[in-house]
């Protein structure tokens, strides 16, 4: 039986949209096993990942895979405003490179 807060292996992706060819482009990924809501590690990984590069103008998101086969998307407007916080178990969940950018 798998609970809710057991942990499971995460699957992401950060994605750059091509606008010509009109297709999402892998420009990163990871995974980890952490008992972390996927949307929330998502928005977590998003956010650092774009606090440490420019973006030029460039449209991203990041795609979490769970264990059971369903993905959440996270676009750059669903990331937490001023007061959002990160959670520290899922900054745990992250791997070194990302994890110092939100230090």
């Amino acid at each position: 039986m798998i609970r809710e807060d057991m942990p499971r292996c995460l699957r992401w992706e950060i994605q750059m949209h091509e606008p010509f060819s009109r297709v999402w482009i892998c420009k990163g990924y990871g995974r980890s096993t952490t008992s972390a809501d996927p949307d929330e590690l998502g928005r977590t990984v998003l956010a650092a990942y774009l606090a440490d590069r420019p973006t030029r103008g460039e449209t991203f998101r990041a795609v979490v895979h769970t264990d059971n086969g369903s993905q959440s998307v996270v676009t750059p407007g669903q990331l937490g405003g001023p007061d959002w916080k990160v959670d520290p178990v899922v900054r745990q969940a992250l791997p070194g490179y990302l994890r110092d950018v939100l230090a």
